[in-house]
């Protein structure tokens, strides 16, 4: 193995990545390759014995045939073009600023580089190596310690660019992003389950599966979005119990039991912090622990009384194309997987600026 090959693997290991941030169902089949844009939905693609067809039709045919691999293409599109729009911005803001400076780009970010930059340090060395360690394919610390450290040193240079520009776009009055994300509508009702003010101009709508660990991670990580926006944001529980995930299903009913006592988001927490511990007489016990009516909990949990419910949350999602957990939509824009804090709070402050 060679170590531009590990590299590789452990940066893709490293950062948020798609594949391994959500939870799915093990039948699923991956999709095919990108297709190419075309301009407009009301583009005439094909004509039939006189008739037109536009590609509004054929994309909601796409939709009808399969709506997660649409999905799948349509935010993978956005998002490489975004990614690619980030950096034409980037260099433009640069390329201003140094001259500005009167240097050059290469040599204005090589000086701003230069103050930003903290050297790696050995225990950063030993972590990344041991959060890797099954990519080396046995070979030792000490075999990868200096390539290991040339890799890090690298990323600090991308990560003090990155710095640089969003400081850069701070400063500027002239960036304006105008590149329309996708957006889904997610239909609500009376009875999904609401965390913050009904008036918040953010809505984030979450499918997930209370046995999957990718969901459990990104719980805090919201708790941290309440925290930082308050009012501004309000959160909505969809149950999307995956098939792979035997005791899922049961503990979506618990949580709307609880509900009903008024402690649905006690549970709902309770449950993700102890995913182990999913059988019947647990989450009987946790609502014990609570403090709930423990017979009309019983009763509810025993009686399937909700199980209607969480089967329409995964109909839902199924028709809406979701395929993993967690999988949420900020006021319609779809976010997979559990992502950091800081792609929450960008879509939330792109949101919050359209207001």
């Amino acid at each position: 193995m060679t170590f531009s090959g590990f590299v590789r693997g452990a940066a893709l290991a490293s950062l948020a990545a798609l594949a391994v941030t959500a939870c799915s169902d093990s039948s699923s089949v991956a999709g095919q390759a990108l297709p190419s844009p075309a301009n407009s939905p009301e583009q005439v693609v094909a004509e039939v014995a006189g008739r037109q067809v536009t590609l509004r039709e054929v994309d909601a045919k796409w939709e009808e045939f399969d709506a997660a691999e649409r999905a799948r293409v349509t935010q993978l599109l956005y998002q490489n073009r975004r990614n690619m729009l980030d950096q034409v911005v980037g260099e433009i803001l640069i390329e201003n600023a140094a001259k500005a400076a009167n240097l050059s780009a290469d040599a204005y970010v090589a000086q701003d580089s230069a103050k930003r930059m903290v050297p790696v340090s050995e225990p950063e060395i030993v972590q990344f190596f041991e959060a890797n360690r099954d990519r080396a394919q046995g070979r030792t610390l000490e075999q990868l310690r200096g390539q290991i450290k040339d890799f890090l040193d690298s990323q600090r240079v991308l990560q003090a660019r990155a710095q640089l520009v969003e400081e850069l776009k701070t400063k500027s009055a002239g960036v304006k992003v105008m590149l329309d994300p996708p957006r889904y509508t997610v239909a609500t009702a009376a009875v999904d389950p609401v965390r913050g003010s009904a008036a918040a101009p953010v809505t984030i709508v979450e499918f997930s599966d209370y046995q999957c660990p990718f969901c459990a991670r990104v719980n805090p990580t919201l708790e941290q979005v309440r925290k930082t926006y308050g009012d501004k944001v309000k959160i909505i529980f969809k149950d999307f119990p995956l098939p792979n995930h035997p005791q899922a299903p049961k503990a979506a009913e618990a949580a709307h039991c609880a509900g009903e006592q008024g402690k649905y988001w006690e549970l709902h927490d309770q449950m993700f912090a102890n995913q182990r511990a999913l059988n019947v007489p647990e989450l009987k016990q946790y609502a014990a622990g609570l403090g709930l009516d423990a017979a009309k909990f019983n009763q509810c949990l025993d009686s399937g009384q909700h199980a209607g419910l969480v089967a329409a949350g995964l109909a839902q999602g199924e028709k809406m194309g979701v395929n993993s957990t967690p999988t949420l939509y900020i006021n319609g824009r779809a976010l997979i997987g559990a992502q950091p804090f800081d792609a929450f709070k960008q879509i939330i402050d792109e949101e919050l600026s359209r207001k």
